[in-house]
């Protein structure tokens, strides 16, 4: 399965090129690899571009896929390969098959890493189980991981849209409200037998003798 990260490598243009790692999103510590004499991490960065001549923001936005990748690490080789390593958090819940909502925090040590980590999937597993509970809104569990992330741990919050020329990632709609209630009341509904009729329920067809 691996634990899959982005590698960006800043050109002289300030653009970046991209690179796949395997098992780079395992800890930050994989940031220590990429140096000077290897630039490649000894091979755990693979040598094919992903993409070149990237901006900044299209990193996230086109290929930071929130549900597949676990980390950033963005790579200043003109700075002896300095390496900045950032934690990638979904923001949803599902089967994955639409990324959708990330954020990306920076951590700057092994601890740091493994504390938000730690943080993000207890904070997110809590808010899971009060929206199957019927207790808090997939919305309003989404804004509110929103939020944390962006105050707690001073994140940046993106919308991945991947290559999708229909997307727009400034029309970015939450993932609609559901409540647990609403699959039960369906389910009722669904198998609820009754032997009135419509007629049985209008004004004078009340077929109980009076008293």
């Amino acid at each position: 399965m691996g634990h899959r990260a982005l590698v960006a490598y800043r050109r002289p243009d300030r653009l970046y090129d991209l690179r796949y790692s395997h098992w780079g999103g395992e800890n930050a510590a994989f940031g220590r690899q990429i140096t000077p004499e290897t630039p490649l991490a000894s091979g755990s960065v693979t040598a094919d571009l992903l993409a070149d001549s990237v901006a900044r923001d299209r990193i996230l936005t086109d290929f930071l896929n929130p549900c597949i990748h676990e980390a950033l690490y963005l790579v200043d080789p003109d700075a002896n390969y300095d390496v900045t390593a950032y934690r990638v958090c979904w923001l949803e819940w599902g089967d994955g098959r639409n990324g959708g909502r990330g954020a990306i925090v920076a951590v700057e040590s092994d601890a740091a890493d493994r504390r938000v980590r730690t943080w993000f999937r207890a904070t997110k597993t809590a808010l899971g189980d009060l929206i199957e509970m019927g207790a808090l809104s997939r919305r309003a569990a989404q804004a509110y991981l929103e939020s944390r992330v962006c105050a707690d741990e001073d994140g940046t919050v993106y919308t991945y849209v991947g290559d999708d020329p229909e997307s727009d990632v400034t029309a970015y709609t939450p993932t609609p409200d559901r409540w647990l209630e609403d699959d039960w009341w369906q389910d009722v509904t669904d198998n609820w037998e009754t032997s009135e009729t419509d007629d049985d329920w209008e004004t004078g067809n009340d077929t109980d003798d009076p008293p």
